[in-house]
């Protein structure tokens, strides 16, 4: 009962530096030139102009722009007015409660 199924031998993790694989080391990366960047510049201003949206969605978000722009401008107007009217009958009801 006293015997043991491993090998007696132990391996050591990592190697030791004699017996290890030399490391591979990457090549320094190449720097772009003035020309390479133009045209990297312009790849990229060409595939953003294909992307524009056309003429008709352009129209469309101009008038749905324009559409909640006066929206928001009713509803200001709207709470200004109310703002007032609060402050109106607070300052009636503070005249009477004085009188």
């Amino acid at each position: 009962m006293n015997t043991t199924l491993t090998h007696t031998t132990r391996h050591d993790h990592p190697p030791h530096e004699s017996t290890a694989v030399p490391v591979r080391t990457l090549p320094a990366p190449r720097r772009l030139s003035l020309l390479d960047r133009a045209a990297l510049h312009l790849g990229m201003a060409l595939i953003r102009w294909g992307r524009r949206p056309g003429r008709e969605l352009a129209r469309h978000e101009r008038l749905a722009n324009a559409f909640e722009l006066g929206l928001l401008h009713r509803e200001r107007e709207a709470l200004r007015l109310q703002l007032e009217r609060d402050q109106a009958s607070g300052l009636s009801n503070l005249l009477a409660r004085v009188r």
